[in-house]
């Protein structure tokens, strides 16, 4: 699903033009990039949470020589379903 997805789904639910339903997805998308870079967690119930996450130094190694390599400590993002939604999804499955 893309931006223009979203934006389309909104104009056909909300009734909003297609260009305030463009601009109303780049506006909620917009806050949660603003958040996350503060290192706020999102959550959108129903739908799930975007946690940051610290990972500290670590080493690794480079599977074609394998020379170890100190990794950096880097921030990273995940994505957690809400539990509505790991049901809805095992639904269609079925």
């Amino acid at each position: 699903m893309t931006r223009a997805d979203l934006a389309d789904a909104v104009h056909r639910s909300v009734g909003l033009s297609r260009s305030e339903s463009a601009d109303l997805v780049e506006s909620v998308l917009a806050h949660m990039c603003d958040a996350l870079s503060d290192g706020e967690n999102v959550k959108i119930s129903g739908f799930g949470s975007f946690i940051l996450r610290d990972k500290g130094e670590r080493i690794g190694r480079n599977p074609k020589t394998g020379v170890e390599v100190p990794i950096a400590p880097r921030r990273v993002l995940t994505f957690r379903a809400s539990q509505s939604m790991r049901q809805q999804i095992i639904k269609v499955d079925d």
